[in-house]
């Protein structure tokens, strides 16, 4: 998945630098679902709740999950609306009600019917993640960020986006890159 040509970022991973002094983000890696001049909005896509399930959250929400329901963690997507749920999917179900493209075949959707879907056999998305909350970026303070080495950035692929490997994402989003963990500091600079 490509990121967008303009100066935007969505559709693209931001990750987490070295000593950001955030722990709520150490090691994160984010895909930006929106990026314009007047905001940002994306996912952690490698901080699974530990222990609660997409068919768990479904039973929760009154969604009658059955044998069907995918048995993945459900993400910690961000710290801002942690009760607010989303789920990223591959578009190759097309686009529902209250869907956003990210980037490519990639959707973002906040809708009851999405939590069906996800349950049934017929018009089942090929991949999904389940997240609640979000990172949530002001005017030009991800810019700022960035500039402050506070983030790199690389293209998403579905792999990093759906797999359970969550606790090597950030080395592999950083190989993407031709980064080495061993390579970076925590300490920020200017060349």
């Amino acid at each position: 998945m490509k990121s967008t040509s303009n100066a935007y970022l969505a559709g693209s991973l931001l990750v987490a630098m070295p000593g950001i002094g955030d722990p709520r983000f150490e090691r994160a890696v984010i895909l930006l679902c929106e990026h314009d001049q007047a905001h940002a909005m994306g996912l952690t896509v490698n901080r699974p709740v530990d222990g609660l399930t997409i068919a768990d959250l479904l039973t929760r929400l009154g969604v009658e999950a059955g044998p069907e329901a995918p048995d993945a963690l459900v993400l910690m997507g961000g710290p801002v609306e942690p009760e607010r749920g989303f789920v990223l999917h591959t578009g190759d179900q097309g686009a529902g009600p209250g869907s956003v493209q990210v980037g490519g075949d990639i959707l973002l959707t906040a809708s009851r019917e999405i939590l069906q879907s996800l349950v049934g056999t017929e018009r089942r998305p090929r991949r999904a993640a389940m997240a609640v909350g979000y990172a949530g970026w002001d005017a030009g303070q991800l810019e700022r960020e960035i500039r402050e080495n506070v983030w790199l950035t690389c293209d998403a692929d579905e792999d990093l986006l759906f797999d359970d490997d969550h606790e090597h994402k950030w080395s592999r989003a950083l190989a993407k890159i031709g980064v080495s963990p061993e390579n970076l500091s925590a300490q920020p600079g200017r060349a």
